[in-house]
């Protein structure tokens, strides 16, 4: 599943993913491979990246959306 992480100044991570998750306005939410379409705004917190080498990465976010679409998800963020 293909991540693009992107702020107003530059893209923050760009890559293939085994999941995500993600500090929604409603609370936190994971996204892995095949999930549902989605749109949701985001809250101050930490967008958290498993690679596909099971690496873990973690992408402090004021706020923004997400949208998730055919295993692939941008992450609009400040």
């Amino acid at each position: 599943m293909l991540l693009e992480i992107i702020t107003p100044d530059k893209k923050l991570f760009s890559g293939e993913v085994k999941s995500v998750k993600l500090p929604g306005s409603g609370g936190s939410f994971g996204v892995m491979k095949n999930h549902a379409p989605l749109i949701s705004s985001l809250k101050k917190g930490t967008v958290t990246v498993v690679d596909e080498e099971k690496t873990t990465h973690s992408f402090p976010v004021k706020g923004g959306v997400v949208e998730v679409l055919k295993n692939k998800i941008i992450v609009l963020a400040e």
